[in-house]
């Protein structure tokens, strides 16, 4: 796939998100005011986050696929990854958000306020939401992980906490309109469980976009692949000093190889490029290999 294709591939998906997410927001706030229910008003909130999100997705990709240039020449795929910090950085928001939100609803129970009792539409939404998100969030994960983007990934975990919301507050309103008034406080409390599934998600995502903007090395099973694809070739011995990291969901891998000190110029430059064509065949076109030809050392210098 090229990487116009793969961008096409990266609108699209997120285009069918923020749709579903524009109308859940809607209906969400609608149904939070009218069913008088602090929990689905977070909900809604969460959602729209989710819309804001979706925007921030298609602009970085649209800068992440452009092709390198004199200012940037690894390319632009660090966008790529800054967007999925700041989707991680946006949940830690909503996230404390609604954890405040609800802490202080469940205080003030405590102290003697009354909540206001939520109602049936409130319950409704909460329930269609269930569904509509966790279907996207499947449509959205294979697509992440097909078309290997931290991004779209993100976001479809951005939609997996936002159906976990809706289960929480599912729970609170169905449970504060089954067991009556002293039960209120029921819609609050989801709404601060589903707080800490907001945050870790959040937590992680965070993580692993740092770790890649600070040029982490790649899982140690992928750097083993990479010296068992070097050492497949004849003539080609004691890989050392690799280096590897992403740049954006693109590899970069920098890596020192020994051929016999008496091999022709040719034949050492046809390895080496034997050696990235096969690399790049295993982890995609656009796999930043840079290699280093030295002679094997001789017995009589060790």
């Amino acid at each position: 796939m090229t990487s116009q294709d793969r961008e096409k591939e990266i609108f699209k998906v997120t285009i069918t998100g923020s749709i579903v997410n524009a109308l859940l927001v809607v209906a969400k706030f609608i149904a939070g005011f009218a069913g008088h229910s602090a929990a689905m008003l977070a909900d809604a909130v969460h959602s729209l986050s989710d819309f804001i999100t979706d925007i921030i997705v298609i602009i970085f990709v649209k800068i992440s696929a452009k092709p390198e240039d004199a200012e940037h020449n690894y390319g632009h795929g660090k966008y790529e990854t800054l967007a999925t910090v700041i989707i991680g950085l946006m949940l830690f928001i909503v996230g404390f958000g609604i954890l405040y939100n609800s802490a202080s609803s469940i205080i003030a129970v405590i102290h003697g306020a009354v909540l206001p009792a939520p109602g049936y539409l409130a319950l409704v939404a909460a329930v269609i939401s269930i569904i509509m998100k966790e279907l996207l969030y499947q449509y959205t994960i294979y697509k992440g992980k097909t078309l290997d983007s931290s991004a779209v990934i993100a976001n479809a975990w951005h939609h997996r906490s936002d159906a976990l919301s809706s289960i929480g507050t599912a729970i609170g309103i169905g449970g504060a309109i089954m067991l009556g008034d002293s039960w209120r406080i029921l819609d609050p409390i989801a709404a601060v469980i589903v707080s800490f599934f907001i945050l870790k998600v959040a937590y992680t995502l965070t993580k692993s976009g740092v770790d890649d903007l600070l040029e982490r090395s790649l899982p140690p099973e992928i750097d083993k692949e990479i010296i068992d694809t070097i050492l497949s070739f004849k003539n080609v011995s004691e890989p050392h000093h690799l280096r590897t990291r992403r740049i954006g969901n693109h590899y970069a891998i920098d890596v020192h190889i020994r051929m016999d000190g008496n091999t022709n110029l040719f034949e050492a430059h046809a390895t080496a490029s034997a050696i990235e064509k096969r690399l790049r065949d295993k982890y995609g076109y656009e796999t930043y290999v840079n290699i280093h030809m030295e002679p094997v050392k001789n017995k009589i210098s060790q």
